[in-house]
């Protein structure tokens, strides 16, 4: 019965971000936000924020991303990696992009992310088309949703206007969760984001595609959770240890898929499989065990099209953290999204 009244408020939660008027029955192919193009949000986005200067931006977007993905297929789980650990750190603003000496993207915790080339030739054809228009910030928002539907995931309607931060140092890359957290933490660090738990559950779904290296789990599969044990915890199926083990001996260089059920499909697998304990990550099978996270991860798992379409609500609330935006916020229109721009004397 929980999980039942769970799914329901879930379902109502979507309804208000998602789903079309009149949808009461069905979910649209491509949920929208049923905001009108002319409202604007309190941090001044907006859905018309380019029709008149670069029209063409989204399918700049989409056609060359589609390239990308047409040769490596893995680049778009990449991206919403990247955008994530963007947003993360200090909102989103591009500063993960910026590629200097002592920048988060030269950290030590964003040595595995990808995908910036992939970002630098959207922005080069974008400027030619619109010079000196769009942010590197809003790129990088438009093309993780095209990642997700090239995916098979779900659409979404971005609202743009955001800036570029002149700043970027690498102690803001440590901010970014780990993956050894406990599930406390990663709520208070959500709820610092104005995030909820919530979106905590769903977009830890985003690892129903991905991978992640063996050296990053080696913790996982020989010691406990506060390293005392010899045993995972919180545990791993026996076989699907057994298999891990095997394959990421010796701390190799391979990969491992995250989901190890569906790994190519975006899907609501990645929760069917924390129930059999074969959560790769030790924060997403404790989102099975924590009682304050457990009734949702039920709940997702008892009806699949809950996570499709709440994970469109979550990733436009993490896409608006912190964002920079209007006339007074310290930001700037990058022409390259590698380096800020050289200022005029």
């Amino acid at each position: 019965m929980k999980s039942s009244l769970l799914s329901l408020f879930l379902l109502s939660i979507i309804c208000t971000t998602s789903c079309g008027h009149g949808e009461e029955d069905s979910f649209p192919t491509f949920p929208a936000l049923p905001i009108p193009e002319t409202l604007l949000f309190d941090n001044l986005l907006s859905f018309d924020y380019y029709h008149q200067r670069c029209p063409q931006l989204e399918q700049i977007i989409h056609t060359k991303l589609k390239q990308w993905v047409a040769k490596d297929h893995t680049l778009a789980a990449s991206l919403l990696r990247l955008h994530f650990h963007d947003c993360f750190a200090t909102g989103c603003d591009a500063s993960i992009l910026l590629n200097h000496e002592g920048s988060e993207r030269r950290a030590e915790a964003s040595k595995t992310l990808r995908g910036f080339q992939v970002i630098d030739d959207i922005k080069a054809e974008v400027e030619k088309s619109c010079p000196a228009i769009v942010s590197c910030t809003d790129i990088l928002t438009a093309a993780i949703r095209d990642a997700t539907v090239l995916l098979g995931g779900p659409y979404w309607r971005v609202p743009y206007g955001r800036k570029d931060s002149r700043i970027s140092n690498a102690k803001d890359a440590e901010m970014v969760p780990s993956g050894r957290e406990s599930i406390t933490t990663l709520l208070e660090l959500f709820q610092s984001r104005g995030l909820n738990f919530i979106d905590l559950v769903v977009l830890s779904g985003a690892h129903t595609i991905g991978r992640t290296s063996c050296g990053a789990i080696q913790h996982r599969l020989y010691q406990g959770l506060n390293g005392t044990s010899s045993m995972p915890n919180p545990p791993l199926d026996d076989h699907y240890l057994d298999f891990l083990q095997r394959k990421c001996r010796c701390a190799s260089g391979d990969y491992v898929d995250l989901d190890a059920t569906t790994p190519t499909t975006f899907d609501s697998q990645f929760y069917a499989n924390l129930q059999k304990n074969m959560g790769l990550l030790s924060t997403d099978q404790m989102l099975y065990s924590d009682p304050r996270t457990s009734p949702i991860v039920n709940s997702l798992i008892g009806t699949p099209s809950l996570f499709i379409h709440q994970f469109s609500a979550s990733m436009v609330r993490l896409a608006n953290i912190q964002v920079l935006s209007g006339l007074d916020e310290a930001g700037e229109i990058r022409t390259n999204c590698n380096f800020v721009n050289p200022y005029n004397n």
